[in-house]
C-alpha cells in the first residue's frame, strides 16, 4: 500500500496545479495569450532543460551498453498500441471520423512527459534516465506520424519527407543531444550553468499542470461530464491498455526496469496536443479537452491502482 499512497500523493499534487490553472483562468487572472506563452516556455525551456540535465548526469559509456534494449522495447510497445487504439476508437466512435482521430491520438500518445516525468522522478528517481530512453520512441512516433496523421487536417498535412523530419528538430531533442555530448565526453560545466539547467527543469511539472488547467477552463464541463464515451476512452487509456500490456510483458518475462517504464508511460492520462494542434486550424476541440480533464481527474485513482496491481 505504500506505493499506492506515494502515487496518490503525487497525482493529487499535480491535480492541485491543474485546479489552480483552471481557477486562475476562470477568474481572468491570466490573459487569453497565457496558453501560448506557457506552451512556449514548456517546449523551449523547461522540458529541454529537464531532459538535458538528466542526460548530462546519466549518459555515460557504461549506460550506453544497456539502454539500447530499453529503446527497442519502447518502440515495440508504442507500435503495438497503434492498432489497439484504432480498434477501441472504431468501436466507441463509429460514425465520426474526426473524433476517432482525436481520440486515437490520445490513446496512442499518453501524457508520458508532463505527467509521467514528475511521477517517475518522485517514485523511481533511480531509473528516470531509463524512462527517458524508453519514451524516446513515443516522441518519434508523435512527431513523425501521430500529429500529421491524427491532428493536422488533410489539406494542411500534405508535407514532404524533409518537412516531416524537421519535426524532430525541436528543443526537446536538441536538449537531449546536447546532454548526450556533454555527458558522454564528461565536459566540465560551471556551477551556475548546471544550477540554471536544474532550476529550469524543476519548473516543468507545475507549469505543465497549470497549462492543462488553463486549457480545459474553456470547455463546457456540464456537457463534458455527461459524455459517456469520454469515460469509456479514459478508462481504456488509464486502465485497460496498461493492464493488458503489463500482463503480456509479464508473460514474456520483460526485465523489471523496462516493465516499470512501460507501465508508467502507458498508465498516464490523455495529453493536450490533441487540443492545441487542432485549435490552431480552427477545429472543435471540446471532445479532446473533455478527455484531458476527465482522464486527469480519474488518474488520481487509476494510476495508484494500476501501480499497486502491477508493480
Amino acid at each position: 500500500m505504500t506505493l499506492f499512497y506515494q502515487t496518490l500523493t503525487q497525482t493529487l499534487l499535480l491535480l492541485t496545479f491543474v485546479a489552480a490553472g483552471y481557477i486562475l483562468a476562470k477568474a481572468k487572472a491570466v490573459g487569453s495569450d497565457s496558453v501560448a506563452v506557457l506552451s512556449k516556455l514548456e517546449n523551449w525551456l523547461f522540458m529541454p532543460a529537464l531532459v538535458m540535465g538528466t542526460f548530462i548526469e546519466k549518459f555515460t559509456v557504461e549506460t550506453i551498453s544497456t539502454t539500447w534494449k530499453i529503446l527497442l522495447a519502447g518502440f515495440a510497445v508504442e507500435i503495438a498500441v497503434i492498432p489497439l487504439a484504432a480498434l477501441i476508437c472504431r468501436l466507441v466512435l463509429k460514425d465520426d471520423e474526426y473524433l476517432r482521430k482525436i481520440s486515437a491520438y490520445g490513446l496512442v500518445i499518453p501524457n508520458f512527459g508532463f505527467v509521467g516525468n514528475p511521477i517517475m522522478l518522485a517514485l523511481f528517481p533511480e531509473i528516470f534516465f531509463e524512462y527517458l530512453i524508453f519514451t524516446m520512441p513515443f516522441w518519434v512516433v508523435q512527431q513523425l506520424w501521430a500529429v500529421p496523421r491524427y491532428l493536422i487536417p488533410n489539406q494542411a498535412g500534405k508535407k514532404g519527407i524533409s518537412a516531416t523530419l524537421k519535426n524532430l528538430v525541436n528543443p526537446m531533442f536538441s536538449g537531449m543531444l546536447i546532454g548526450m555530448v556533454i555527458g558522454l565526453l564528461q565536459i566540465p560545466m560551471p556551477n551556475f550553468l548546471t544550477d540554471a539547467i536544474k532550476v529550469s527543469g524543476d519548473c516543468m511539472s507545475p507549469v505543465a499542470m497549470l497549462l492543462t488547467g488553463i486549457t480545459v477552463s474553456a470547455i463546457d464541463l456540464k456537457k463534458t461530464f455527461a459524455d459517456l464515451k469520454i469515460y469509456i476512452l479514459s478508462i481504456a487509456r488509464l486502465v485497460a491498455i496498461p493492464l493488458l500490456f503489463a500482463t503480456v510483458m509479464n508473460i514474456l518475462g520483460t526485465g523489471h526496469t523496462t516493465f516499470i517504464c512501460a507501465v508508467c508511460a502507458l498508465a498516464m492520462p490523455l495529453g493536450t496536443n490533441n487540443i492545441i494542434v487542432p485549435s490552431a486550424y480552427g477545429l472543435d476541440t471540446s471532445h479532446a479537452a473533455g478527455m484531458a480533464i476527465i482522464s486527469h481527474i480519474m488518474c488520481c485513482v487509476t494510476i495508484p491502482l494500476v501501480f499497486m496491481i502491477t508493480l
